[in-house]
């Protein structure tokens, strides 16, 4: 196993990366390790950061769980033995959201129904431990070339363009920025653009849940006060409307 030189870093799942989806560096690659192993996370935080990636390190299912669902990284490399959420799970939900992550698998399980069964939950690549570091380094940046060489897509709303490739936003041409679940309400209002959403599309479509809650309506409506205060911050027009008792309706974006 890799095993860094030098004063060993505190790893703890609150690093000073932002829960809220802030801004790196715009030209740093960002890295999340999910390793409950805190000497082998502490490793490859180590090493990655020598090579200039900004790391995130989780110990636990949740806490990866919930920095994907508010935060945007380049590369995930995921541990699958994980307390609380596994790392196939955590996998399936990525995929089911849409989120185009490249996800190095990193893990003891080296049958190859193990390698076939995590590549098939989402996985882009496999390393089975123990690793030598150069190999997760090469690895990572192959991933990095490949998501860089995807097509982007992009969907537009007036003056409102989405990046679906690299979940970037603009508004006439002022870049705004979303968490990760913002941008998936964002992007599912934009696909239905002059159709009302209801609040029970939203519940199944972004949140992925089975059936609506007071809990879960209170967090929608959270999210679109943030939209709204993101999105209109400078022009002042109302980009997304309330229809009371029904659900929200996204208008064509400076159109107005």
């Amino acid at each position: 196993m890799y095993a860094p030189q030098g004063r060993e870093r505190r790893v703890n799942s609150t690093s000073n990366e932002p829960r809220d989806g802030a801004t790196r560096t715009a030209r740093t690659l960002s890295v999340l390790v999910v390793e409950d192993d805190r000497k082998v996370g502490h490793a490859l935080q180590e090493g990655l950061e020598r090579e200039e990636f900004n790391v995130v390190v989780e110990t636990t299912g949740e806490g990866a769980f919930f920095r994907l669902d508010e935060e945007q990284f380049d590369v995930v490399l995921l541990d699958l033995n994980l307390p609380g959420r596994d790392g196939l799970e955590i996998l399936r939900r990525m995929r089911q959201r849409g989120i185009p992550t490249p996800v190095l698998v990193l893990t003891a399980r080296d049958t190859v129904e193990d390698r076939v069964h995590g590549l098939d939950s989402g996985a882009d690549d496999y390393v089975v431990k123990p690793f030598a570091f150069a190999e997760v380094l090469a690895r990572t940046r192959a991933l990095v070339r490949r998501g860089r060489a995807s097509t982007s897509t992009r969907l537009v709303s007036g003056d409102l363009e989405l990046d679906l490739s690299s979940r970037q936003v603009t508004r006439q041409g002022r870049s705004i920025d979303l968490t990760l679940r913002e941008f998936d309400v964002l992007e599912y209002l934009v696909r239905h653009e002059g159709n009302v959403v209801s609040r029970e599309a939203l519940v199944k479509e972004v949140w992925r849940e089975s059936s609506r809650s007071i809990t879960l309506d209170n967090v929608i409506d959270v999210h679109m006060a943030r939209l709204r205060r993101k999105l209109e911050s400078e022009s002042g027009s109302r980009v997304i409307q309330t229809i009371r008792g029904v659900g929200f309706l996204l208008k064509g974006v400076g159109d107005a």
